[in-house]
Order: structure tokens, then sequence, then C-alpha cells
């Protein structure tokens, strides 16, 4: 499979009062086109820092990162907002979405950095809402709906612009068990037939089971990779 992330003695320091704190320390990793990681690690080992680096959030301290063959650890914030528009969709914990907007209006939030019009936006957002299972959802605000619904509109939202790369961020954290299967069951959809790559950070492993490989890091160091049978 074509290499879709490129990371290369990837290091990221933080000045915190007179000392710095290396969080990341030489990391070094391939991600395919088409494959699902799940960035596993204790709390404060650098997964979440590693996945913001990767999702263009931040700049390394240190070594390369390449996207499709484009180094965006070169990149000024300016120029990585608008890769980020282009390339990246984004999914957190806790889902993110604008309490006074419809969940089609908040689908549609993305596409209005684009050249469409009002109805192509209006398009595309029942397509990824159709597509995460909510095609009767999407005259609803927020409160009107679940958790698990709130997650998916928030997938929809990610993926409404056909983004390269899916990155999640403890996705699952803030539901029950139930609504946590429904939200990984999608994910894993999105991957398998859609092809969509994703790079998810994640404390369950229950939910790093649905990914293809699991990254295990420590102390900043990436210590263990892991892969899964289909």
């Amino acid at each position: 499979m074509d290499t879709l992330v490129s990371i290369n003695n990837l290091t990221k320091t933080y000045q915190r009062g007179p000392e710095k704190v290396e969080v990341l320390h030489g990391i070094n990793l391939d991600i395919a086109k088409g494959d699902f990681v799940a960035l596993m690690g204790p709390s404060g080992s650098g997964k979440t820092t590693l996945l913001n680096l990767i999702g263009g959030l931040d700049n390394p301290s240190g070594g390369e990162i390449s996207i499709e063959g484009e180094r965006i650890d070169r990149m000024s914030s300016g120029q990585l907002s608008q890769w980020r528009s282009r390339h990246v969709g984004f999914v957190f914990q806790f889902y993110n979405l604008m309490p006074a907007l419809s969940a089609q209006k908040n689908v549609e939030l993305p596409l209005l950095l684009t050249p469409l019009n009002g109805a192509q936006r209006k398009r595309n957002a029942e397509i990824a809402l159709t597509l995460v299972g909510l095609a009767d959802r999407g005259k609803h605000r927020p409160n009107e709906l679940s958790g698990g619904q709130q997650q998916r509109v928030a997938i929809a939202r990610a993926i409404v612009s056909d983004p390269t790369l899916l990155i999640c961020d403890e996705p699952t954290g803030d539901l029950d068990r139930h609504a946590a299967e429904e939200i990984l069951n999608l994910l894993q959809l999105l991957n398998r037939e859609h092809g969509k790559t994703i790079v998810m950070v994640t404390h369950d492993p229950k939910a790093a089971e649905y990914a293809t490989h699991t990254l295990h890091l420590d102390k900043g160091t990436l210590v263990e990779q892991q892969s899964h049978a289909a």
C-alpha cells in the first residue's frame, strides 16, 4: 500500500516556566493509505501531541512530517490552516457542535470555506448525514440528539469535505458502551468501505480492536506496534 503519512525523527518540546519538556523523542512512523491506526499510551505519553502534529494543529520542534509527500512541518500557520481545510477531518471527544445550528447546518460548516453554493452545501451535508445514519435528523439541533447521534453529526461534518485523513481524539470517551460501539462500527465502515485513512487516540483497548493497527507510546517514545486480524 502507498504511504500516506511519513514521520522521521519527530520531536516536540514545550517550554514550561524556566525548563523545557520534551514530549516526543525521535518518532519514526509510516501510515499507509487506507489504514486505521489506534494510538494508545498512558496519560502524558505524547499520543495527543502526536495526533495534533499529524493533523497539522501544531508544528514539531524537530524532524519531518510528510502527508502524501507534502512536508507539513515546513508550513506556516496560515499554510497549515489552508492545508487542514482541504485534507483533514477532525472528530473530538465532546463533539464541538454549534448548539444554535441544526445538524445539517453543523455539517455544512467546513463547506463555507469552499466555492460551493448553498444548494450544493446542503446536498453534500445530506449525503454525509445519510452515510452516518442520520438522514432523518438533519433539522434537529444538538440538544435534541443523543450523545451518540451528536458524535455521528460530528463525523458527518468531518467527512463532508472528503478529506484525505480523519483524525479522531477519544471519539468514544464521552459515550456509553452501546453508543461507543456504534461509533466504532461507523469508523470501521468509513475505513473499510470508503477507504478513509483514520488515526485515533483512545484509552480503551476494546476501541483499539476496531483499528487495523495499534501504536503504543510511552514517555514520548513509540514502544510497540501491533496489527489486528481483519
